[in-house]
């Protein structure tokens, strides 16, 4: 008997990071949750994109997708910046969003990692 929820299963098959292949971009932390009765289960995202001017467009955007079907409800946790450098296989974390506040970098870069596994992945609180 499979007891896992719709949104349970949903949440299997989110990707946890989404960033552009490479440049200095604005990214969000995103915990996306269940909205079904008796499951509390949750999972933390990083999106990070070049074309959004504002942290806020890259989690309007996400979280509309996301909470489409009415099992999941998202909520930004933070943001900041990340520098993505494919060619050095670098990847820092730094920096908030006005508008969310800083995001745990620590967080973000421990998914960062497991999706870059021959990265270096760093991460301050410096600059914005």
């Amino acid at each position: 008997m499979c007891t896992q929820t719709r949104a349970a299963a949903l949440m299997a098959n989110i990707p946890r990071v989404d960033i552009d292949p490479s440049g200095v971009f604005k990214y969000v932390l995103i915990r996306v949750h269940s909205k079904e009765e008796g499951d509390d289960s949750e999972i933390d995202i990083v999106r990070g994109y070049g074309w959004a001017e504002y942290h806020a467009d890259i989690y309007d955007k996400v979280s509309e997708e996301l909470e489409k079907g009415g099992h999941l409800d998202c909520e930004c946790i933070g943001g900041g910046r990340i520098n993505h450098d494919p060619q050095a296989k670098k990847i820092h974390v730094y920096g908030y969003s006005i508008g969310f506040g800083r995001a745990n970098h620590a967080i973000a870069t421990e998914k960062l990692k497991a999706q870059y596994p021959n990265y270096e992945v760093t991460w301050d609180n410096e600059g914005y």
